[in-house]
């Protein structure tokens, strides 16, 4: 029963689950006014049960290119350790139970947001993957959602500093996947699924796409300072943060760059996002 537990936990993908809660919370936090425990609670909990929904529902879709990856074989479905009848009825119960409860506990925006993050992830981003590499983008929009559903359960509308951060989560997911296919592009062509570096001249188009989409990062993140959002703190740790995220970057542009950079460069991605979000959120303006 524990590893049947565990698997079902797995389905969620906790980790990324986290990652979004945090950026939730960071619209939640940085709304200008306070908001009742209450309503904190139903926002996180709504996402949480949202994004699991996403996920199991993107697992039983792709369980086949699953299991053509090392990175992904081991997953409870195409491991052949949960059926993916399972899997898909606990998607559908996460749906029928997290959109009402953003819907009607928080506010009909943030559960407007949450349905097409959801519609968008599971129905176009997934299939999309195994014909195009444009599916980088059509997936970036469902990712970039979250914190906008924290600032809109806040202020119940949206705003110049709420789309800031849609902006930011947007941008900076471009560079993060792309360097996960740079260093794994054997893996996903195996699976059938499309990705730029394994186009005709794609490899340095991604490149040359993780350094655009990285300038475009650094400049919206300090807009939060100019709107009055921001103070000295925050001006200073994302100047550094993403001047240091876009050295690294530009260092693949060189032809010794290989799969060590772009696993580095990935990690490297992982700590500028919750570094800049936490330093937004505590240097924030009330």
């Amino acid at each position: 029963m524990t590893a049947a537990a565990s698997d079902l936990l797995a389905l969620a993908k906790p980790r990324i689950t986290a990652l979004v809660v945090f950026t939730t919370a960071s619209g939640l936090c940085l709304a200008p006014r306070g908001l009742p425990a209450v309503t904190v609670a139903m926002t996180l909990l709504g996402t949480v049960l949202i994004v699991a929904a996403a996920n199991v529902l993107n697992m039983y879709l792709e369980r086949d290119s699953d299991a053509l990856m090392p990175r992904t074989m081991n997953r409870p479905l195409p491991a052949g350790r949960l059926e993916p009848s399972l899997a898909l009825k606990l998607g559908l119960v996460l749906t029928a139970i997290s959109v009402p409860l953003l819907t009607f506990a928080v506010g009909s925006l943030p559960g407007l947001l949450a349905s097409i993050a959801l519609v968008s992830y599971v129905l176009l981003y997934t299939p999309m993957k195994r014909h195009t590499a444009a599916s980088l983008l059509v997936g970036a929009l469902p990712g970039a959602i979250p914190p906008l559903i924290g600032w809109t359960a806040a202020t119940e509308r949206l705003d110049l500093p709420g789309v800031l951060l849609f902006a930011v989560m947007f941008l900076w997911q471009v560079p993060h996947f792309l360097a996960i296919t740079l260093f794994r592009k054997e893996e996903y062509a195996r699976a059938g699924l499309q990705v730029q570096p394994n186009e005709p001249g794609g490899e340095r188009a991604a490149r040359m796409n993780i350094v655009r989409y990285t300038v475009a990062l650094v400049a919206v993140s300090l807009l939060f300072v100019p709107i009055g959002v921001a103070h000295a703190v925050y001006l200073a740790t994302a100047l550094c943060a993403g001047l240091a995220f876009l050295g690294y970057g530009l260092l693949g542009l060189r032809g010794g760059a290989g799969p060590r950079w772009a696993r580095n460069l990935f990690l490297f991605s992982l700590i500028y996002l919750p570094l800049v979000f936490g330093v937004l959120m505590i240097d924030r303006t009330r």
